[in-house]
C-alpha cells in the first residue's frame, strides 16, 4: 500500500517508519524544512529507542520518503495520516485543532478520489465529521474519513507499534475499512486484534483509554499518601492489588505524578467534551487535580529532607517525564525545579538524554555531565526519572559525594535499607509514615 503521513513528530515518523517495516511505501510530509532536511540526512528530531535504525533502513530501501510538498507526497496515496499535534488550548483546555483543519484544508486541493483519510492524531468526538465536511466544502469528493487512534508509550512506541494490544478502527464505510486492514494486514498475521467501530466510537476510545490510566496513577499516589501515615508499604500494596486480573499491576507505581505529551493534555480535552456534552466526568476532573497538587507538593518532600531550602544545593537526577524519551511536557522535573530556584536553593541536574530539551525549559541551572557530578557537594540527590541507569548507582560513592546525607526518591528505586547501610537518610514515596522517611 501508499501511504501519506502528514506531521513528521512523535506519532508521525513512528507509525510512518514502522508501515514502511512492514513493507508498505510511505511518504512523510512536513511544513519544517529543516526537520525534513534533516531526516532526509539521517538526523532524528526526537530520542525514540530504534528509531533511528528503521528510519534509515526503510530509508535507504525507498520504502521510506521525506518532503515538504504535500501535492507530491499524496499524489498516489491510498491512505492519507493526519499525524500533526492537538495541543491543549490556553485557558480552557479544549484540544487546539488549528493543525488538524489546516492540514485538511490543504489536503482537500490535491487529493484524489477514493483516498481514506486517517485521523492518528489524538482528536475529539466529533472531528470525523468535520473533516468530512471540510473536504466537501472545499471540493474534495469521494474520500472516505477514518479514525485510527495511536496508543504509543514514548520509550517502547516501536514494540507497542508492532505488537499492540489492539487496533482501533472507526470507519463509517466499507472503502475506508478495507484499506486500513490491509494496512494493518501484517499485524493480523501475529495476532494482533483489531476492533472496528463507528468513528465518534474511536475518537472517544482514545480519551478514555488514557483518562483511566490517569486515574489509576492518581488512585496509587493517594494510596500512597495513606500508607505513610499508617506506616505500611505502597509498593506491597501494589503488588497486592495488581495481582488480582481485574486490576493489573501496570500504572499503579506511586511517584511524582504523571506528566508527558498525553495524559495532561488528554484528560483536560476529555472534560471539555463532556462539559459540552452537558456530562459531569467527576472522576476524571478529580485525577486533574489530585495530579497537579501532587507535583506542586514534591519540593515540600525535598524541603523536609533538608530542612529551610534557601542556599542549600540539590542534586536532581532525571529531568524527563519518564525514562527513554527526551520529552519535556508536562514533566514532574519542571514544577519541582522550579519551586526549588523561587525558594533559593541551587539546582544541578541530569538527565542521560533530555539535556538539550530541558535547556529550552529551565534557565539558573546548572546541567551536570553525570549522576556523580551533580551529586558532588549536593544536600539532597532527588530521584525524579528512574532511567535504569540510576538503579544502579553506587550509593556509598554518592553518600561521599553528597554534602548532606539525604536520598530523596520519588520513583522508589531503591530500599531504604540499601540506603541506610550507604549511609543515607532515605526519603521515599509511601514506604512507611513521613517521620520515618
Amino acid at each position: 500500500m501508499r501511504i501519506a503521513m502528514i506531521g513528521t513528530g512523535y506519532v508521525g515518523l513512528v507509525s510512518g517508519a514502522c508501515f514502511a517495516d512492514f513493507g508498505h511505501r510511505v511518504c512523510c510530509i512536513d511544513k519544517d524544512a529543516a526537520k525534513i532536511d534533516g531526516l532526509n540526512a539521517g538526523r532524528m528530531p526526537i530520542w525514540e529507542p530504534g528509531l533511528e535504525a528503521i528510519v534509515t533502513a526503510n530509508a535507504e530501501r525507498g520504502r521510506l520518503t521525506f518532503t515538504t510538498d504535500l501535492a507530491s507526497g499524496v499524489e498516489s496515496a491510498d491512505a492519507v495520516f493526519i499525524a500533526v499535534g492537538t495541543p491543549a488550548r490556553r485557558g480552557d483546555g479544549h484540544a487546539d485543532l488549528t493543525f488538524v483543519f489546516d492540514a485538511v484544508r490543504e489536503l482537500a486541493k490535491v487529493i484524489r478520489p477514493e483516498t481514506v483519510v486517517v485521523t492518528k492524531s489524538t482528536v475529539p468526538v466529533g472531528t470525523g465529521d468535520r473533516i468530512e465536511n471540510i473536504l466537501r466544502e472545499e471540493g474534495a469528493s469521494g474520500v472516505s474519513v477514518a479514525s485510527n487512534p495511536e496508543f504509543l508509550r514514548e520509550g517502547a512506541a516501536i514494540a507497542d507499534f508492532k505488537h499492540p494490544d489492539r487496533i482501533v478502527v472507526g470507519a463509517e464505510d466499507d472503502r475506508a475499512r478495507e484499506v486500513l486492514k490491509e494496512i494493518y494486514r501484517p499485524l493480523f498475521l501475529n495476532r494482533a486484534p483489531i476492533l472496528f467501530t463507528g468513528r465518534r466510537t474511536a475518537e472517544l476510545t482514545k480519551y478514555a483509554a488514557n483518562a483511566f490510566l490517569a486515574v489509576k496513577i492518581s488512585f496509587i499516589n493517594e494510596i500512597a499518601d495513606l500508607c505513610e501515615a499508617v506506616d505500611a508499604d505502597v509498593q506491597d500494596v501494589a503488588r497486592g492489588i495488581g495481582l488480582d486480573n481485574r486490576i493489573g499491576p501496570k500504572f499503579l507505581h506511586a511517584g511524582p505524578g504523571y506528566g508527558g505529551s498525553c495524559f495532561p493534555k488528554d484528560t483536560l480535552a476529555l472534560l471539555q467534551t463532556a462539559q459540552s456534552a452537558g456530562v459531569d466526568q467527576r472522576i476524571v476532573r478529580t485525577t486533574v487535580e489530585v495530579n497537579d497538587s501532587r507535583k506542586a507538593q514534591m519540593v515540600e518532600r525535598v524541603a523536609r529532607a533538608v530542612g529551610n531550602l534557601k542556599g542549600k544545593r540539590i542534586a536532581v537526577l532525571g529531568l524527563a517525564f519518564k525514562p527513554n524519551t527526551d520529552d519535556m511536557r508536562d514533566a514532574p522535573s519542571i514544577p519541582l525545579i522550579n519551586a526549588l530556584v523561587e525558594r533559593g536553593a541551587t539546582v544541578s541536574a541530569f538527565d542521560p538524554v533530555a539535556r538539550e530539551q530541558a535547556e529550552k525549559v529551565f534557565s539558573g541551572i546548572e546541567f551536570a555531565p553525570d549522576a556523580y557530578a551533580a551529586a558532588t557537594g549536593a544536600d539532597a540527590l532527588v530521584i525524579v526519572t528512574e532511567w535504569d541507569e540510576f538503579r544502579a548507582l553506587d550509593l556509598q560513592k554518592v553518600a561521599e559525594l553528597l554534602g548532606g546525607k539525604a536520598l530523596v526518591d520519588l520513583r522508589n528505586v531503591y530500599d531504604r535499607s540499601e540506603a541506610e547501610e550507604a549511609g543515607l537518610a532515605y526519603y521515599g514515596v509511601g514506604r512507611g509514615t513521613l517521620e520515618r522517611d
